[in-house]
């Protein structure tokens, strides 16, 4: 019988259980949820477009205190994400990157230069051998995706406006025996594009 009240208990995850769960993690700091495993209880009508915008049963949360509560249970595994608490654990749906950056900060010049993003959520990264920049290009456009690495596996999108800037940082170097045009950051090289096709 307790295993059978248990599972009931477990397989209809609301948000308001995940958003009290996740206040309450909150109040000693972030919630630490590398460490938590608990049992899958299922997926929820939960899904994060490209944007950054967060969307519960077809509607956008209006709420950025809300989301910023969500947003620090996330958790990826693979290329699922779910959210989790240290009791319940729920998949949702991400478009893209879980975050987006929106904005940047540059200290120093050349290779001692530091870029420092901050998403739309609130979280910041030092770019660096840590929290890595990317960059995928569409198959059929080339149009390019840049990303930072955020926390644990998980990623941001640097929204358009950051890359422009981004690029406007960048430079010619020698990486893995070509010649790339990037950006240094926290004393690494990240390659945007080979100098080749950005001379052509």
């Amino acid at each position: 019988m307790a295993k059978t009240e248990m599972a009931q208990k477990i397989v209809n995850p609301s948000a308001e259980s995940l958003a009290s769960a996740a206040t309450a993690a909150a109040r000693k700091g972030p919630p630490p949820v590398h460490l938590w495993n608990p049992p899958f209880c299922g997926d929820m009508d939960m899904r994060i477009a490209r944007d950054g915008t967060w969307f519960y049963l077809g509607s956008p949360i209006g709420r950025a205190g809300l989301v910023r509560l969500f947003s620090g249970i996330l958790k990826r595994e693979g290329d699922k994400y779910f959210l989790v608490t240290p009791v319940e654990k729920v998949g949702i749906i991400v478009d893209d990157a879980p975050f987006v950056a929106q904005d940047f900060s540059v200290s120093g010049t050349g290779r001692d230069q530091v870029i420092t993003f901050t998403t739309h959520v609130g979280d910041e990264a030092v770019a660096g051998p840590d929290h890595p920049i990317r960059v995928t290009r569409d198959p059929a456009t080339g149009e390019p995706s840049p990303y930072v690495l955020i926390r644990a596996n998980l990623e941001a999108l640097i929204d358009r406006k950051s890359f422009y800037r981004l690029v406007d940082l960048g430079v010619h170097e020698d990486h893995e025996r070509e010649r790339w045009f990037g950006v240094w950051s926290g004393a690494a090289f990240f390659p945007l594009i080979p100098s080749s096709e950005l001379d052509a």
